[in-house]
């Protein structure tokens, strides 16, 4: 009894997670961004008037964040064209003439781009493998094929599967499984990363559950002639 209910709460705090995450970044931004920049906005809106009621001065902080959001916004879309990049690249040379600043920010920027390009350049298809025996499954991300050395010495067609664990998905183990053993699921890499955070808690529908639901859903909503 003790083992489910600890099983039941530990799933419920990660359906939570998401949420506590979400509420916590919009907390630390109001405070570490809304606050400062709502100073000017004050005394520029209200310079006349000595004390603001409570809300208005939170308004004034999630109107910071939101211009904030905005310029972010404009520099990524100017980012694409001659002048953003031209503007980026000469940032980034000052940044990187300068001690120690130029170590984090050149840590923080791979950190950036290994995370922003997972998804799309290394993750690739979800599968189903038996390991560490036959008959226990579990779950991992395709990543590439075998190549050169492994693959002259192997002489089979290997699949390189990343099995990362839970719920941290960071780590895990990279496995190089023969084709035939694999098996290939049809959910996106997306809601196989859910699974596995979630430790089994948050389980996607099969395309046929999919289907069902839809047609279900079909089904109510037609009115009757």
């Amino acid at each position: 009894m003790i083992k489910r209910l600890r099983n039941a709460f530990i799933a419920g705090l990660v359906l939570l997670a998401p949420l506590g995450v979400t509420v916590f970044v919009v907390n630390l931004l109001r405070e570490k961004i809304g606050a400062p920049l709502s100073a000017p906005l004050r005394v520029f809106l209200f310079r006349h008037v000595d004390t603001l009621p409570s809300y208005l001065n939170t308004l004034l902080e999630f109107f910071a964040i939101i211009v904030v959001v905005v310029l972010i916004t404009l520099l990524g879309f100017l980012s694409n064209y001659f002048l953003g990049k031209m503007i980026v690249r000469v940032a980034e040379r000052i940044i990187h003439a300068v001690p120690f600043i130029n170590t984090v920010y050149k840590t923080v920027q791979q950190i950036v781009d290994t995370f922003s390009k997972q998804q799309k350049a290394v993750f690739q298809e979800v599968v189903l493998i038996e390991y560490p025996r036959k008959g226990v499954y579990v779950v991992g991300f395709l990543t590439s094929r075998a190549k050169g050395e492994i693959q002259e010495k192997t002489h089979s067609e290997l699949l390189n599967v990343f099995v990362p664990t839970t719920p941290n998905p960071t780590s895990g183990f990279l496995l190089m499984v023969p084709e035939d053993e694999i098996t290939f699921m049809e959910m996106s890499v997306g809601e196989g990363m859910k699974l596995i955070v979630s430790g089994g808690a948050v389980t996607p529908p099969s395309n046929n559950e999919k289907l069902a639901a839809l047609s279900e859903h079909a089904t109510k909503t037609v009115k009757p002639t």
